[in-house]
């Protein structure tokens, strides 16, 4: 999954509620090697890391952890979501949910809604942004959802319109 060279970057004064901007049609496939190196080295339970166990479980199968699609969730973001300018920095998260499992042969993609935007009183060169960004498998089931506040920067004075 290679980066997007040209995508332009948006500004506060670009942002308006109920954007959706999707991920470039881009995805992540999951595979059970990458849910066993993650969990070996993040999240070492049994559920994440062997599938006999696994199926033993309450997950029924092997499974990747939570942290692990929110991890891909944000490569997908950075690579192909929305393009803010100055990137994406989080000043942090209102809601986490993860729907349902993500299993090896998942292809996950994102699409991010603008809830909110409004300018920062205090910093005049930069503002906030809520952003609600769902993680869907291939079958279009959201497998997690999260609600972030960003922080954007505001056009540079001579390009405001």
């Amino acid at each position: 999954m290679a980066p997007v060279p040209d995508r332009v970057p948006l500004y506060l004064e670009d942002l308006a509620v109920g954007q959706v901007h999707r991920g470039n049609g881009e995805s992540a496939i999951v595979t059970a090697e990458a849910i066993k190196r993650y969990a070996r080295e993040f999240d070492p339970q049994p559920f994440h890391l062997d599938e006999v166990a696994a199926a033993q479980s309450m997950f029924g199968g092997l499974a990747a952890s939570g942290w692990h699609t929110a991890s891909l969730t944000m490569q997908l973001l950075a690579q192909h979501g929305i393009a803010l300018a100055g990137g994406i920095i989080g000043v942090g998260i209102e809601e986490l949910k993860w729907q349902q499992p993500v299993r090896p042969g998942d292809r996950l993609h994102i699409e991010s809604e603008v809830l909110e935007v409004r300018p920062s009183k205090s910093r005049p060169e930069q503002g906030l942004a809520k952003v609600r960004t769902t993680t869907f498998n291939q079958n279009n089931e959201p497998v997690q959802v999260f609600t972030g506040n960003l922080i954007v920067p505001r056009r540079p004075a001579p390009q405001r319109s």
